[in-house]
């Protein structure tokens, strides 16, 4: 691969703004920036960019489109080509492999593994939020340090509709409490962002006309701060995180995820409860069953 600086982005774009803020904008609003593992990897490689800049102190990850992101892209029919382009960040092994060996390699890579990689960005981040926020979009928004919504942002995780336990980055309890962070996995209703204000996970509610503005000068009074102070500070408060138990719940409910997988793929012969194929979000969808990731129906 390139070196990170040379990257031609495909699905990403890369902006500095304003001085020592960078600003990475996921782009692929025709699919409603619904994940593929292209978009994974560069944003990963957006993400290392910024962060070995030291003329960057604050890091923005926004959207086009109407919504921030749909999740996972069911209907990525890219994976192959994007791994191949791209080397393993993390140290797991066996993608090429039978059965649920494969599944888990892939998904400790690019979902559990790059979102924790992203939290632990030794910079400030913000994620500037429009519109959808569903499941696996979960998974880019909540590893950022700080959350700025438009009033009509909402945030969804459908998954256990899939027969799934929740996404793979389970920080559902962290960021919602216990008892809504259930109803919201439960019931797989949205939570909006007036709600996810009130209980924390959201820091400002704005217009979605001022969302961008109001983000940008946000970021703009964090990078004034020194650097080292500004790194220091955000391993302190992730470390006090971590010291609840953060990691190690992360741990179980990923594997208990790679377990509902396992479950679904022996009793239905696909990953996913196929009654999750009748609804709006997976109609038109169908398992590869070569390397258990999704493709497009034919």
């Amino acid at each position: 691969m390139p070196a990170e600086t040379m990257i031609e982005y495909q699905t990403v774009e890369y902006q500095t703004p304003a001085p020592r803020v960078a600003r990475i904008v996921l782009n692929r609003p025709e699919r409603r920036n619904a994940q593929s593992i292209r978009l994974l990897y560069e944003l990963n490689a957006a993400f290392d960019r910024a962060a070995q800049d030291d003329d960057i102190h604050v890091i923005i990850l926004a959207a086009n489109g109407k919504h921030f992101s749909a999740g996972h892209d069911l209907r990525d029919t890219d994976y192959r080509a994007a791994l191949d382009d791209f080397p393993t960040v993390g140290t797991w092994c066996g993608f090429g492999c039978d059965g649920a060996e494969a599944q888990m390699a892939l998904e400790k890579e690019v979902y559990l593994g790059f979102s924790e990689r992203w939290r632990n960005i030794p910079k400030p981040t913000i994620a500037e939020v429009q519109g959808m926020v569903v499941a696996g979009g979960l998974m880019l928004v909540w590893p950022c340090d700080l959350i700025v919504a438009s009033d009509d942002a909402t945030f969804l995780d459908n998954t256990v509709a899939m027969g799934i336990c929740g996404a793979e980055y389970f920080n559902h309890p962290w960021e919602l409490g216990v008892r809504r962070a259930k109803e919201m996995l439960f019931a797989s209703d949205p939570v909006t962002s007036q709600e996810a204000h009130r209980l924390g996970m959201v820091n400002h509610v704005v217009p979605r006309s001022e969302l961008s503005s109001f983000t940008l000068s946000l970021a703009e009074r964090i990078a004034e701060k020194p650097l080292f102070a500004l790194k220091l500070t955000k391993e302190a408060v992730n470390s006090a995180q971590d010291n609840q138990g953060r990691v190690n719940a992360m741990q179980t409910s990923f594997a208990l995820h790679q377990l509902c997988h396992s479950h679904n793929q022996q009793v239905f012969g696909i990953p996913l409860d196929p009654a999750f194929m009748q609804t709006s979000f997976g109609k038109a969808v169908k398992m590869d069953d070569t390397f258990g990731r999704r493709a497009a129906a034919e």
